[in-house]
C-alpha cells in the first residue's frame, strides 16, 4: 500500500497493490513527489475477513482511513513500541479490507469479551516492563489477534497497548508527584523512554511530564 504526497494520489488517497503485482512508482508531476509505503504480509489482512481480499479499484479515497495509516506510520516510525505496532496496524489494514476488498468480513461478536478482557489487563499489569505480545496474548487465550483485539475493545473502548499506556501514564504521574524526573519515571514504568512518556502523557492529561512534575512541586513550596 502505497500513499502519494503530490502527483496522482493527494494525502487524502492511497494505492493498494495485489502481493506480486508489478509496478513502478514514477511522478506524474516533474517536481518529483514523497509516499510512504507499507508492505503487509496476507494474514495480515485476513484475520477479519473470509478468503483473501481482492481490491477492485487500486486507488481508494478515504480520507479517515488514509489519515489514520499515516498517522500510525508516523508515530510508530518515531517511537515503535511493540504491542501498539502489532495492534494499530493490522488493525488498520483489516479496516481497508473490510471497507474497499470483495472479501466477507467475519463475525465481530466475541463471547465473554468482558472475561478477556480482564484477563489481559491483568497480564499487562503483572508484566508492566516488558509485556506480552498480542500473538502471545491471543494464543493462551486460544483466540486470534483479531478476537482478542475486538473483545478487549468491546469490553474496554480502547485497545490493549492504549489501556497500557495509560496504565503507565497513571503509575508514572505517582512517580513524578514523589519527586521522580521524567526519564526516571519512564524507565520505572515501562515506556521505552522520556519521549514516549511525553507523548502518552500529553495525551492522556493534556500536559509534558515536566509540567505536570513543576506544577507539583510548585504547590509543596
Amino acid at each position: 500500500m502505497e500513499e502519494g504526497h503530490a502527483g496522482v494520489a493527494p494525502l487524502r488517497r492511497y494505492v493498494v497493490l495485489a502481493p506480486g503485482e508489478t509496478h513502478t512508482g514514477g511522478p506524474a508531476a516533474s517536481d518529483g513527489y514523497a509516499y510512504r509505503a507499507l508492505y503487509a504480509e496476507v494474514p495480515l489482512l485476513t484475520e477479519g475477513t473470509y478468503g483473501i481480499p481482492h481490491f477492485r479499484d487500486p486507488l481508494l479515497d478515504d480520507p479517515e482511513l488514509a489519515a489514520a495509516l499515516r498517522l500510525a506510520h508516523t508515530e510508530l516510525s518515531v517511537c515503535p513500541d511493540p504491542l501498539e505496532a502489532e495492534s494499530r496496524i493490522p488493525w488498520l489494514l483489516r479496516a481497508l479490507a473490510r471497507r474497499h476488498s470483495t472479501a466477507r468480513p467475519v463475525c465481530d461478536r466475541i463471547p465473554g469479551a468482558d472475561r478477556i478482557a480482564e484477563t489481559v489487563r491483568a497480564r499487562l499489569t503483572d508484566e508492566l516492563l516488558s509485556p506480552p505480545s498480542l500473538s502471545a496474548l491471543a494464543a493462551d487465550l486460544d483466540l486470534s489477534r483479531y478476537q482478542l483485539l475486538r473483545a478487549f475493545r468491546t469490553s474496554m473502548g480502547m485497545p490493549p497497548y492504549a489501556w497500557l499506556a495509560q496504565h503507565r501514564v497513571n503509575r508514572a504521574r505517582c512517580l513524578l508527584e514523589k519527586g521522580h524526573r521524567p526519564a526516571e519515571a519512564a524507565a520505572l514504568v515501562g515506556f521505552a523512554d522520556q519521549a514516549h512518556l511525553t507523548r502518552w502523557f500529553r495525551r492522556v492529561l493534556g500536559v509534558t511530564p515536566a509540567a505536570y512534575r513543576n506544577s507539583v512541586q510548585d504547590t509543596r513550596r
